[in-house]
């Protein structure tokens, strides 16, 4: 939760009744709490200040009555191929990233739900940093607010899609990742389609249950990267608590539950993953549940691994079509500004 500053709630954090019952108390009406909402949560408004339909007077209670904490762009940077990559300071100083990813007909926008990761994978550089701590649901939802007033200066566009794909493991933050979601979707936040979200996560098999037990409405991909299990948990610690086994039967509980394809997200990294023999232990993961398979082009960090080559890639791709399995390659976009997957990281914070 939000630290309360001064012992004043953030007006974020209160509910809409919590809000009619001061407004009332102050002598005001109670419509102006539908006002605010639409101010907080459809407009996006970073201060009191912008609120310009309320009174002058109103706006002073409202900034002597609670604190309004907001996230802001501290840097960005621009890649060759049009990707943008933000840095957002939190209200504590803390740092996490974001990016815009353009085509001609979209705008993805990747995201982060922590600051820092406990996974540590070892081929990912925001692993390195740790874990620091969660983001608040606000703080999740001001990065789609700031990212999307920069799509639309820089490509004269509106966010199309959302990926919840930055810093941090989504289902280890489960609440406010879930209630940024909805404030995103709902008619009364920003109206995004569900089905333009993806969560992505590395297969926290109870998260992923509750996900279908939730009726969860955005697609859902898994980064697997491996598809032996003992290989997996070399490179990826996460394995040693959610093996195969727990993560196979919540992927088909999943599918079950709410009908979904899963996006199997995997990394291609040199003579460690990617032979024809790996294909086939991929192939057979993939068979109890429906999958599209991403095969995604290694971007350099300091972890010392290499991308797959070409020729292996080919063999690859062709062994699981064989099996009639559909198969994307995604090449890497950002690279050059370390904004591609697995290269979001903050260094230095606390």
């Amino acid at each position: 939760m939000h630290p309360i500053i001064q012992n004043m709630k953030d007006i974020r954090h209160i509910s809409q009744e919590e809000l009619v019952s001061f407004l009332l108390s102050i002598g005001e009406k109670k419509f102006r709490a539908s006002q605010i909402a639409e101010w907080l949560w459809k407009k996006g408004a970073a201060s009191f200040e912008e609120m310009s339909n309320l009174s002058q007077s109103l706006r002073s209670r409202l900034q002597e009555s609670f604190t309004f904490t907001h996230a802001e762009i501290s840097d960005h940077r621009q890649s060759t191929d049009g990707t943008r990559k933000y840095i957002f300071r939190l209200h504590d100083g803390k740092q996490v990233e974001g990016v815009l990813i353009p085509t001609e007909t979209r705008v993805t926008a990747c995201i982060s739900s922590q600051v820092g990761c406990a996974l540590r994978c070892s081929f990912c550089a925001t692993g390195t940093m740790g874990f620091i701590r969660n983001l608040d649901f606000t703080e999740i939802f001001d990065q789609f607010i700031l990212l999307d007033k920069e799509a639309q200066t820089n490509y004269n566009q509106h966010i199309t899609n959302i990926v919840y794909m930055g810093m941090g493991e989504p289902l280890l933050n489960y609440d406010a990742v879930m209630r940024s979601i909805a404030l995103i979707t709902s008619p009364n936040g920003q109206g995004l389609s569900p089905s333009r979200i993806t969560l992505s996560t590395v297969g926290i098999a109870p998260g992923i249950r509750k996900l279908a037990d939730d009726g969860f409405k955005p697609e859902v991909a898994l980064s697997l990267h491996c598809a032996d299990e003992l290989k997996r948990r070399q490179r990826m610690p996460v394995t040693e608590t959610q093996n195969f086994e727990k993560l196979r039967e919540a992927l088909v509980y999943l599918h079950e539950k709410t009908g979904k394809r899963i996006t199997i997200e995997y990394l291609m990294l040199k003579n460690w993953n990617d032979s024809v023999e790996d294909a086939r232990k991929l192939f057979r993961f993939c068979q109890p549940f429906p999958v599209k398979i991403n095969l995604i082009e290694y971007n350099s960090t300091e972890s010392g691994y290499e991308k797959s080559p070409e020729e292996n890639v080919r063999k690859f791709v062709e062994f699981l079509e064989s099996k009639n399995m559909v198969v994307n390659i995604r090449h890497s976009r950002g690279k050059d500004i370390d904004a591609a997957c697995g290269q979001l990281v903050k260094k230095g914070q606390n």
